[in-house]
């Protein structure tokens, strides 16, 4: 079987099975079966496959149609100008969460060697992204989940970031290593009631530890922020992904540690999605 046909028979079943980014999909799981790139496919679509690379397709189309993302089939997500290596161990890097690069690169556009904490570092994609665009910080990551530290590491010595990041296994509380001029997290902040309203390739594949903020969705945001108000130096920054509808009750969490917030970064949906604040 040719490629074009290989391809249209994937776009049918997945369309059949209602995933909405069928034809991507099918494109996507093709060029990593046959490790060519988009351009290959599209000049050679009479291209025939081997008996193996099809039997391969085939399997990813089929785990694509029971809902499993794509990047869990390929282990790899592109983010700001990274592509990073995942694993069903640790969240899909979001184009939300690029605000967070965004938003650092332009507080510390005149800044040099500022060390940089992130809480819950999963695939490292935030940290390492940042580092790789300001050549003179160093950056200390930590997550609880020992498979995310590993995925983060692959990533750090991938991007060429080793002498520049310090990457350890530790929860929040027990976590005592240095000053900071700038943290970082991501952090769980679905409530747990609200999970099963997620969609299902979400709440289905990616890790609960991730998702799950506890009963009200604030358990994991309280503690980032309780121990940035230790870690962080005087006038250091925080920045911290919230949830859509979280706004009003994380400023009140970060007031009452004395944090000054400075915004509140919008995302893709125009969702409140990203709270700048600083140590006063």
């Amino acid at each position: 079987m040719n490629i074009e046909t290989a391809i249209k028979d994937s776009i049918s079943i997945l369309k059949k099975n209602n995933i909405k980014s069928s034809i991507l999909d099918s494109e996507i799981l093709m060029s990593e079966t046959i490790k060519k790139d988009k351009k290959f496919l599209i000049i050679n679509k009479d291209y025939e496959l081997k008996k193996k690379d099809y039997d391969y397709f085939k399997s990813l189309v089929v785990q694509r149609s029971h809902g499993v993302p794509v990047s869990y089939l390929t282990n790899k997500k592109f983010f700001w100008n990274n592509e990073f290596k995942i694993s069903r161990d640790v969240l899909i890097p979001r184009p939300d969460t690029e605000l967070i690069v965004e938003e650092v690169l332009k507080l510390t556009k005149y800044k040099k060697k500022l060390k940089i904490l992130d809480i819950g570092i999963g695939s490292g994609c935030i940290l390492l992204s940042i580092l790789k665009e300001k050549k003179d910080f160093y950056g200390v990551g930590i997550d609880i989940s020992k498979k995310c530290t590993d995925i983060s590491k692959v990533n750090t010595s991938k991007i060429g970031l080793s002498n520049r990041v310090k990457i350890m296994k530790s929860d929040i509380d027990n976590f005592n290593y240095g000053k900071y001029d700038l943290i970082i997290s991501n952090p769980p902040y679905i409530s747990r009631l609200n999970l099963k309203y997620l969609e299902s390739d979400v709440v289905d594949f990616e890790p609960k530890l991730a998702l799950d903020g506890g009963l009200d969705g604030l358990s994991a945001i309280k503690k980032v922020v309780n121990k940035s108000s230790k870690l962080l130096k005087k006038n250091g920054k925080l920045i911290l992904e919230i949830g859509f509808d979280q706004k009003n009750k994380v400023k009140d969490i970060l007031k009452n540690k004395r944090f000054y917030i400075n915004k509140i970064l919008k995302d893709l949906a125009n969702n409140d999605r990203c709270v700048v604040s600083t140590r006063l």
